[in-house]
């Protein structure tokens, strides 16, 4: 695999070789020639080609993108592709968002479901919205029981939300949260919520509730390394460039940038969270 050291060295040396370049075709650049790089630290399903072909047409089709900061742009791509998720993608299950100056990750739901089956430990995992003209009813306790029928025609916005997995062995659990206690928890956590910014949570909220209640009924379950990776790797920002992205600090600034710009993705493909 690929080291920290010979990657930062190498990404470094292109930078100032190319100082007169644009920050997107810098990336560009650094794409082309860390291929090798690239491909020993990303696990044997992926391809650094594919990668690399992903990465150029995200930075051709999102300006915002190309004026990020080079480095955190790979940092944000190796998160992704170590995890074996391609990013801004018909397949939802990642994404490269433009933060202010610098790249954030993101896992989708799609993507921590992915995972989820990947290790094998999982027969069945989903997150579902809940309308208020659903047959719906849970109950927590020795027996925990959850039962939902959803509505031919949904009348108004979702009330609740909920995630659920079965285990292979037979084990199963599942969380659910009212649309209150969703909004609580976005207004709590999210600055971009506090101060009424541009954010996914506006443009996207019924996956952003659906990845909530999944990580929470996640927080007990099996968890392969590559699951517990995408939670802790999830909505963080890396300027550094390693074979193990866990290893590098998140250097999310404490003062959000006053617009986080919401995934893209080519024209004919599914909007960025959704089902």
């Amino acid at each position: 695999m690929a080291t920290n050291n010979s990657l930062k060295s190498e990404l470094a040396n292109r930078k100032a070789q190319t100082p007169e370049k644009k920050e997107g075709k810098t990336v560009s650049d650094l794409l082309n020639d860390l291929t090798p790089e690239i491909q020993r630290a990303l696990p044997k399903h992926m391809n650094a080609d594919r990668i690399s072909r992903i990465a150029m047409t995200v930075l051709r089709t999102n300006e915002k993108l190309r004026k990020c900061n080079p480095m955190s742009f790979m940092g944000a791509l190796m998160q992704s592709a170590q995890l074996g998720l391609e990013p801004n993608t018909g397949l939802g299950q990642a994404y490269l968002i433009p933060y202010g100056n610098e790249v954030q990750f993101q896992v989708s739901y799609k993507g921590l479901i992915e995972l989820a089956h990947r290790s094998g430990e999982y027969s069945a995992i989903y997150a579902h919205e809940v309308y208020e003209n659903d047959e719906f009813s849970y109950s927590y306790g020795l027996e925990k029981n959850l039962t939902h029928v959803p509505a031919d025609v949904p009348q108004g916005d979702p009330i609740g939300y909920y995630a659920v997995y079965k285990l292979s062995n037979g084990g199963y659990d599942f969380t659910y949260w009212s649309r209150a206690k969703i909004d609580k928890h976005a207004l709590e956590f999210s600055k971009a919520v506090q101060k009424g910014w541009t954010s996914p949570w506006k443009t996207n909220y019924d996956a952003m509730a659906k990845k909530t209640v999944l990580k929470d009924v996640l927080k007990f379950a099996p968890k392969s390394i590559e699951l517990q990776k995408a939670v802790s790797a999830d909505s963080t920002i890396k300027t550094e460039v390693s074979d193990d992205m866990s290893m590098i600090i998140d250097v999310t600034p404490h003062d959000e940038p006053q617009q986080i710009e919401e995934p893209k993705q080519a024209a004919d493909e599914q909007d960025p969270f959704e089902q």
